[in-house]
């Protein structure tokens, strides 16, 4: 990696991501391994989760630490108290920060104000946990990443950021359909496009979900309305209504295809009533592929 946190998938080298990969799949074939033996981590969740908390919590036990989980009232990061103070404080008590935040900035501040590891467990502008376990995921049902393609539906948030780059570095097409002003950040597009330049794999944007989805190996979405993000929703609902993915749609995709989605969903928006439940969906094996993708994280941090 190249420093001591895991705040983006950019902080691996294209080849440590696959090498990322590989280390997840065998720490899910043979869950043995207490690297974290003696370790004290801190939970900070400025937003409620279900799979993140719990897949870290277990993860984290599993490889031999401990947790004590904070809420956003338990710290107030930036309100209660600045968040360099928050820093240098748990500096003293534990061994890693895992931090789900609103702001990337709070992480940055965390990082730099820590000798010890930072986690993203989410930000406005990355989930780079969540993209190490869809392409676990991935690599379990179609058993390589080369020549596939991802249609990623929806908005080009932090989700879409991160698997894009992490699409990027193994050789996978990502391809976004989103309205016109809801593309990923310039930043996330010409890293994704670096690295997509080395892998010759491509990085596109349709504003048609149909054009995106044609031929798709992998079809993603995820919720229009993030968290944080509430106070738009009247807005825009109405501008991502022609972005929902149905049984319709994925007709356009390979007969093999899976389905993703990271979770929560929320059925009659982003997707119909039956794609959680559709024959292709692999959904459920995205939320089991966080526990194993995060303990190869930890694990090699602290290897």
């Amino acid at each position: 990696m190249k420093g001591k946190d895991f705040l983006s998938v950019a902080d691996l080298s294209a080849e440590e991501v696959l090498q990322m990969v590989q280390k997840a799949k065998a720490m899910k074939a043979d869950a043995t391994a207490r690297p974290l033996e003696g370790k004290q981590f801190a939970l900070i969740f400025e937003k409620p989760s279900l799979r993140t908390r719990v897949s870290f919590e277990v993860g984290i036990r599993q490889l031999g630490g401990q947790c004590v989980y904070l809420s956003k009232d338990d710290v107030g990061l930036g309100t209660r108290e600045p968040e360099e103070d928050v820093a240098r404080v748990l500096d003293r008590w534990v061994d890693g920060i895992i931090a789900r935040v609103y702001s990337h900035r709070s992480l940055e501040i965390l990082s730099e104000f820590t000798s010890i590891p930072v986690v993203n467990a989410l930000s406005d502008l990355e989930h780079p946990c969540q993209a190490m376990a869809d392409l676990l995921t991935i690599h379990e049902h179609k058993g390589s990443f080369d020549g596939l393609r991802l249609a990623f539906i929806g908005d080009g948030n932090n989700v879409a950021s991160s698997l894009a780059i992490a699409c990027a570095s193994v050789g996978t097409d990502f391809v976004l359909a989103s309205p016109k002003d809801y593309q990923m950040p310039a930043p996330v597009l010409e890293e994704a496009k670096r690295r997509a330049a080395v892998s010759e794999s491509k990085i596109e944007w349709f504003e048609e979900p149909g054009k995106a989805v044609a031929d798709a190996d992998v079809v993603y979405t995820d919720t229009w309305v993030s968290m944080g993000h509430e106070a738009e929703k009247a807005e825009r609902l109405p501008i991502f209504k022609n972005y929902k993915v149905d049984e319709g749609l994925v007709k356009g995709a390979k007969s093999d295809f899976v389905f993703m989605h990271d979770m929560p969903a929320y059925r009659g928006q982003e997707i119909s009533d039956g794609m959680i439940d559709h024959e292709r969906s692999v959904v459920f094996d995205q939320a089991e592929n966080r526990l194993h993708a995060q303990k190869a994280i930890l694990a090699e941090l602290f290897s």
